[in-house]
C-alpha cells in the first residue's frame, strides 16, 4: 500500500478471536461508558439546576464533565460496536473524526485542569481578590480559551497526521485511532514531521504542568499557615480532588506516549489506552463528589426530588 490515498478504511485491534471474550469486552466497556455517562451527567445536571453551585469552581467542573463525556463517547462506542458485531473496520473519515475529537477534547481538558489549578490558587492564597480575578466574564473567557486551544491543537495534529504517506498497511494495534499507532504505519522518515508537532505539544504540556505544580506549592504553603485544623481540612477538601484528577490524567497520558520503546507491547499499550481514555471520565465524578459535601447534598436533593416527582406522577396515573 504505497500511500494513504488508497486506504478507505482501517482495522482496529481485536481484543480476542473468541466470541465469548468479545462479548465480555463489550460488557466491560459498556459498564465503563454507563458509569461515565451517569456520573458526569449527574454532575452537569446538578450544577446547572442548583443556583448555589453557580460559582467559578463548579462552572469549571461542569466544563470538565462535558469534556469527559465527549472523550469517552469518542473512543468506547465504536469499540463496543465492533465487539458486538464481530468486526474491526473503521472508515477513513471515521478515523479522522475520532482522532480530531479525541485530541480536541483531551487537550481542552488538560488546559481546563490547568485553569482549575489557578482557581484553587486564588481561592486559597488570594481569597479577598477571588471575585475580582475570577468574575463571570473572566471564567467564560478562560473556559473558551481552553476549548479554543484544544480545537487548534487537534486541527494541527489531524491535518499533519493525515498528510503522512502510509506504507505499512492499515492495521492498527489499538482499539481506537491513536497518533503513535498511525506513525507506525507511515513511510520511513515521514513520521519525523509529526514528531516535531508532538515535541511542540510536549513543551506546551510541560509548561502547563509546571504551572500546576507551582500553583500547588503556593497552595500547600498557604494551607499549612492556616491556624485552625478545620480550616486546613476545608482547604484540602477543595484542592485534593482536583490534584487527584490531574495526577490520574497526567500519569496515564505521559506513560502512554513517553514510555520507553523496549517496554512497549500490544497488550500493555491496550491496557494503558483504556486507563487514560476510559477510566478517568468514569472515575472523575466519583473523585469530585467524595470529598465535596456541598455537591453531594445538591445531588441528593436533586435525585430525591426527581424520585418523589416520579412517584407522584405514578400515583396520579394509577
Amino acid at each position: 500500500m504505497s500511500n494513504s490515498s488508497s486506504i478507505t478504511q482501517f482495522l482496529l485491534l481485536a481484543f480476542t478471536d473468541t466470541r465469548e471474550l468479545q462479548l465480555l469486552h463489550f460488557w466491560l466497556f459498556l459498564g465503563i461508558y454507563l458509569a461515565a455517562l451517569l456520573g458526569n451527567g449527574l454532575i452537569i445536571t446538578t450544577i446547572a439546576w442548583d443556583r448555589h453551585l453557580h460559582t467559578p469552581m463548579y462552572f469549571f467542573l461542569l466544563n470538565l464533565s462535558v469534556l469527559d463525556l465527549g472523550c469517552v463517547s469518542t473512543t468506547l462506542p465504536k469499540s463496543m460496536e465492533n465487539a458486538l458485531w464481530y468486526t474491526r473496520a473503521i472508515s477513513y473519515a471515521g478515523c479522522a473524526t475520532q482522532l480530531f475529537l479525541f485530541v480536541f477534547l483531551a487537550s481542552a481538558e488538560y488546559c481546563l485542569l490547568t485553569i482549575m489549578s489557578y482557581d484553587r490558587y486564588v481561592a486559597i492564597c488570594k481569597p479577598l481578590h477571588y471575585g475580582t480575578l475570577l468574575g463571570s466574564r473572566a471564567c467564560v473567557h478562560m473556559a473558551a480559551a481552553a476549548w479554543a486551544t484544544g480545537f487548534l491543537h487537534a486541527l494541527l495534529h489531524t491535518t499533519n497526521t493525515f498528510s503522512l504517506p502510509l506504507c505499512k498497511g492499515n492495521v492498527l494495534d489499538q482499539f481506537f485511532y491513536e497518533i503513535p499507532q498511525i506513525l507506525k504505519l507511515s513511510c520511513s522518515g515521514a513520521y519525523l514531521k509529526e514528531v516535531w508537532v508532538i515535541m511542540v505539544s510536549i513543551l506546551v504540556g510541560s509548561g502547563c504542568f509546571v504551572f500546576i505544580v507551582l500553583s500547588y506549592v503556593q497552595i500547600f504553603r498557604a494551607v499549612l499557615r492556616i491556624p485552625s485544623e478545620q480550616g486546613r481540612h476545608k482547604a484540602f477538601s477543595i484542592c485534593l480532588p482536583h490534584l487527584a484528577v490531574v495526577s490520574l490524567f497526567v500519569s496515564t497520558s505521559v506513560f502512554a506516549y513517553l514510555k520507553p520503546p523496549y517496554i512497549s507491547s500490544p497488550s500493555l499499550d491496550l491496557v494503558i489506552a483504556i486507563l487514560y481514555s476510559g477510566v478517568p471520565p468514569a472515575v472523575n465524578p466519583l473523585i469530585y463528589s467524595m470529598r465535596n459535601q456541598e455537591l453531594k447534598n445538591a445531588m441528593w436533593t436533586l435525585t430525591t426530588g426527581c424520585f418523589y416527582e416520579a412517584m407522584n406522577c405514578i400515583a396520579v396515573i394509577v
